[in-house]
């Protein structure tokens, strides 16, 4: 979409484009990007702009959902408790189908993997550099 637009403002007399940093915009492409941004990664300022923490130092996590959850109807049912606290993640990835329970916080590099076919839950608890069987 961004690349036809582009294209498409020469259709226009005297169009120009803008530049807008980061800073001002949290860009959504993806059910990861989107999962990342409902998490505490992110803050809402008090004129409602959705910006990454301070603590982030302006590197979001990396989220790497499976295709289960490619549209947003299914990365909601994986969320039924709100995401994990993301914060202190740096990498996340979730191969096969997940929920999460309430207060999951997620740190560092962290593989979730149900091989089982079958829904399983993320417990409640801390998640640190590590990969996770259930």
């Amino acid at each position: 979409l961004e690349t036809a637009m582009g294209a498409a403002i020469e259709c226009f007399e005297g169009a120009t484009a803008i530049v807008i940093p980061r800073s001002r915009f949290a860009p959504v492409k993806t059910t990861n990007d989107l999962f990342a941004l409902r998490s505490d990664a992110y803050t809402l300022t008090k004129d409602f702009r959705i910006t990454l923490a301070e603590s982030r130092k302006g590197v979001p996590p990396d989220v790497k959902l499976d295709g289960k959850y490619k549209f947003t109807d299914a990365m909601e049912k994986m969320i039924p408790n709100g995401p994990p606290s993301l914060i202190d993640c740096k990498k996340l990835v979730v191969e096969g189908e997940v929920t999460f329970a309430k207060d999951v916080v997620i740190k560092g590099t962290v593989t979730i993997k149900n091989g089982s076919g079958s829904c399983k839950e993320v417990a409640s608890g801390t998640y640190e550099d590590k990969t996770v069987e259930l």
